[in-house]
């Protein structure tokens, strides 16, 4: 599918889980009833709070709702973030995870880099205390194309988006909980230039709203290879859409080929040239 159209999602989750899937259910219909093929939720979608009591199980009774829906609807559906059972541990996932039309999970991701973090009004976030990161790169080759995962605080690291695009990816999903006070300085700039130093669609749904640690930054957007921001969220829980094409991102890489000029002659990734 060389042409398709993404809805992402921009919530204000709380934590009442059940109210948070209901919503969830409510965005994939409208999302597909607006004529979207695929649509991405933001990081902490399910429920807000870190708690190990909220996690569950990857395929559990959050994706089974999530996966019914997307096969009633005949739509792909990115379910932002949740929290994943760590066998190994008290320390939770936080975990994305992919399901096409037909229902079935195709991509499962667990985020890297924890974010631990002094902000600049003074407070502190530490991810770390609840949170085990993972310890896979995750792209995966799909009918839309071939589709690349990150979350929120991952936007902070170009080499894991340079992978994935060695890797092969066209379109790179960034679901986010990502906090107003670093997002009004960093959120865009970070993102569009992810976008056009490997020449990729960057999907980021943001969350919106006061939470318990920090307030959300919203501007959920849609960046083209170019870096252009094709679609930006208000200030207020929506849906914003864009269309992904395809042939526009090849035609771009064709004119601006500067991941094929590297020189990795003199540097490189080496696992993954």
């Amino acid at each position: 599918m060389r042409k398709f159209i993404v809805a992402a999602v921009q919530m204000d989750t709380g934590n009442d889980k059940n109210q948070n899937l209901q919503q969830m259910l409510q965005y994939i219909e409208e999302a597909a009833r607006r004529g979207a093929d695929l649509v991405v939720f933001p990081e902490v979608a399910t429920i807000l709070s870190e708690e190990a009591e909220h996690a569950e199980s990857i395929p559990g009774p959050t994706t089974y709702l999530l996966a019914q829906k997307a096969k009633e609807c005949g739509i792909w559906v990115h379910g932002g973030s949740m929290s994943e059972i760590n066998p190994n541990g008290l320390r939770t996932y936080n975990t994305s995870v992919l399901m096409n039309p037909a229902g079935e999970i195709v991509a499962k991701y667990r985020k890297l880099h924890n974010f631990d973090m002094i902000l600049p009004d003074g407070s502190s976030v530490r991810e770390s205390d609840n949170k085990e990161p993972g310890r896979q790169i995750v792209t995966v080759q799909t009918e839309l194309g071939c589709l690349g995962f990150a979350i929120c605080y991952d936007m902070r690291f170009p080499e894991l988006f340079r992978i994935m695009r060695l890797q092969g990816a066209e379109v790179i999903f960034l679901p986010a909980n990502f906090t107003l006070p670093t997002g009004k300085d960093h959120w865009e700039p970070l993102l569009r230039a992810r976008a056009i130093e490997n020449g990729v669609y960057i999907i980021a749904p943001n969350q919106i709203g006061v939470k318990e640690k920090f307030t959300a930054y919203g501007n959920s957007m849609i960046i083209d290879p170019w870096g252009t921001v094709i679609a930006r969220a208000s200030e207020r829980p929506e849906i914003i859409f864009a269309e992904i094409d395809l042939d526009y991102l090849k035609q771009l890489r064709e004119k601006n080929p500067s991941v094929n000029n590297r020189r990795s002659d003199i540097y490189q990734i080496s696992k993954y040239e």
